[in-house]
């Protein structure tokens, strides 16, 4: 059976759930930041892009998904510098870019060990099933 013609319930369930959650934040993104953007507002952004760049660390983003976690962590350190420049509007949108990026990592690394345990599932039925069939005979 081709693993791309048919896809685990998990790994389907995981893509809709964060293409969920990064469609949401790309509105928020983009809706966001008009206005000058209060220290405060920045500040609690950064402090959530922070927890989403452990979270997909944790997740195994850094081996799975390098390139998002780095791009995320670059966001994050330009955001911080903003702040220091009291660019407020900047390191807020940088801040929320870098969530995405992060939350992106995530939701890779998640899909990626979702199938591999998809495949070591198939693996361990065929194996089963040789096994099986070697005896009945």
């Amino acid at each position: 059976m081709n693993i791309h013609s048919h896809h685990h319930p998990l790994i389907g369930s995981l893509r809709g759930q964060h293409l969920a959650w990064l469609l949401t934040l790309a509105v928020v993104a983009t809706t966001t930041g008009c206005a000058s953007t209060p220290p405060a507002a920045s500040t609690a952004q950064i402090a959530v892009t922070e927890a989403a760049l452990n979270h997909a660390s944790s997740a195994g983003g850094a081996e799975m998904a390098p390139t998002e976690m780095a791009a995320a962590r670059d966001k994050l350190v330009r955001a911080n510098a903003a702040m220091t420049a009291r660019e407020f509007d900047q390191a807020l949108r940088l801040a929320e870019e870098a969530q995405v990026d992060a939350l992106l990592a995530e939701v890779k690394a998640r899909a990626t060990k979702a199938q591999r345990a998809a495949d070591e599932l198939r693996e361990g039925r065929r194996v089963l099933r040789e096994e099986l069939d070697r005896k009945s005979k």
